[in-house]
């Protein structure tokens, strides 16, 4: 992050605008809206521009001196605003450092402290898009996509926040009980009857609320699943609770790109367990989730994937229905499905398979005890999780009890995310590869007939020394 956004105060703030253009006119505008008094310096205007003053002059504080700009214009001035040509705005660019003024040179980066931001204005909700002065048309993209999004009464909604916000700091002087009942309202019934036109209902509904709610003790447990890796998987209720939670006990497989997302306030807690190291135990993880939810708190359970395969989420959740604790589920991605649609394998087809096995291939005192017999069913595509360590008893074990060693076999290493890499070989290979590259969890084994579509349907990373299967049509 390059510059910090901050929201200024400026009303009747003394400002200073250096140009007569439509980019002068522009800026102007904005501070007036703000608030701030603008003294706006050019000898000649551009027609637009003197239509804005004759509109705003009786109305707004904002006066034109037509003159040359001068040093002596900055005393007393907040801001200033230099739309000149490169080199007057060099100077005055110099001049404002030099009085400790904030310099703002449209179009020209260089010579700025501060740009302006893109805005969406559902006032109070104000929201600034900005990117350092690099790419202004890209900023304009964004925040159309945020108007379309944003419901066009969320200001009214802001405001209903305002009406109480004194009453609820009193009944609630705790911070994380007033901000578990916004979220209620926010998020739920409130919200709606506000962006639906029914303010009235709406205040109605919080004053009710406001007056019977004693206290919001109990906390709550938000298990999610934040699939394979591509925060852009991520569902929009998992988002939603993402920003809400307190503290938040996550997976190892759970990439820093997502964790980015969860509210910066939240306390993060790591409890993966990696091949070999198990300091942290399931116990532990479970008596941690009741233990903040029994304080009150909001917890997030972050799980790779979805928690509910592969993932222990039933157990968690068992334990926290032994203790009384409420929670909520969201499911992920799982990777599986992740892995595979990002490596360009669909797990069925017409043509290939239809059925599809997900095994667990993490190996337990160093055997994998499976039914190797049902795995080589035909018509079927075998999924293996947590694979990497036993990819060669796997590709092995297969082809000991009847599976061709031609099969296709692929490993989708860090599948989803922009370091994935896909190893394309078969069943008599594929150990071979993976380990002359180093591959590196979190991975998937995909087996089957359908990874012969990779080659045709690649469409996201980079293929690692792909040896193509033999076409097994004959077989």
């Amino acid at each position: 992050m390059k510059s910090f956004p901050f929201f200024f105060k400026l009303e009747g703030k003394a400002c200073l605008v250096v140009g007569g253009d439509e980019g002068a006119r522009h800026k102007a505008n904005l501070l007036l809206k703000a608030g701030a008094h603008i003294t706006l310096v050019a000898e000649e205007l551009h027609s637009s521009t003197q239509q804005f003053l004759n509109d705003k002059a009786s109305t707004q504080p904002i006066t034109h001196l037509k003159q040359s700009y001068s040093p002596e214009l900055l005393k007393g001035m907040h801001l200033v605003i230099a739309a000149e040509d490169y080199e007057l705005s060099k100077s005055i660019s110099a001049d404002a450092r030099a009085a400790g003024i904030l310099i703002n040179a449209v179009d020209m980066p260089d010579l700025s402290d501060f740009f302006f931001p893109s805005i969406v204005d559902r006032s109070p909700i104000t929201i600034a898009i900005g990117s350092n002065g690099s790419s202004p048309v890209l900023v304009r993209h964004i925040r159309a996509q945020l108007e379309s999004f944003l419901p066009a009464r969320v200001g009214d909604l802001g405001g209903l926040v305002r009406k109480f916000r004194d009453q609820v700091r009193e009944k609630f002087p705790n911070l994380d009980l007033r901000r578990r009942f916004w979220d209620k309202h926010i998020s739920g019934l409130a919200s709606e009857l506000v962006y639906s036109g029914r303010t009235q209902e709406a205040i109605d509904l919080v004053q009710q609320d406001l007056n019977s709610s004693d206290k919001y003790e109990q906390g709550e447990v938000y298990l999610v699943g934040a699939g394979p890796g591509d925060p852009d998987l991520l569902t929009f209720k998992a988002l939603r609770l993402m920003q809400q939670a307190d503290v938040v006990l996550y997976d190892r497989l759970v990439s820093d790109e997502i964790l980015q997302l969860v509210r910066r306030e939240s306390e993060l807690i790591a409890v993966g367990k990696g091949r070999n190291i198990y300091s942290i135990t399931q116990e532990n993880i479970n008596e941690s989730l009741a233990q903040f939810a029994l304080e009150g708190k909001r917890v997030l359970r972050l799980k790779g994937g979805d928690p509910f395969i592969f993932g222990r989420g039933g157990e968690e959740l068992e334990y926290l229905a032994s203790k009384g604790v409420s929670f909520q589920v969201v499911p992920g991605i799982t990777a599986a499905s992740g892995c595979a649609t990002y490596a360009g394998i669909p797990l069925t087809h017409r043509d290939h398979a239809q059925s599809v096995r997900f095994i667990t291939g993490h190996r337990v005192g160093g055997d994998l005890n499976l039914d190797w017999q049902e795995c080589i069913k035909p018509n079927q595509t075998l999924v293996f999780y947590m694979g990497l360590n036993g990819l060669e008893v796997i590709c092995n074990k297969l082809v000991e009890v009847g599976m061709p060693s031609i099969t296709p076999a692929a490993l989708v290493e860090k599948g989803t995310q922009s370091s994935q890499r896909v190893f394309v070989s078969d069943l008599a290979n594929l150990a071979d590869q993976v380990r002359e590259a180093k591959a590196e969890a979190p991975t998937l084994i995909i087996v089957g007939s359908v990874v012969q579509l990779h080659n045709q349907l690649n469409w996201w990373g980079v293929d690692q020394n792909n040896i193509a299967p033999t076409d097994q049509s004959s077989d």
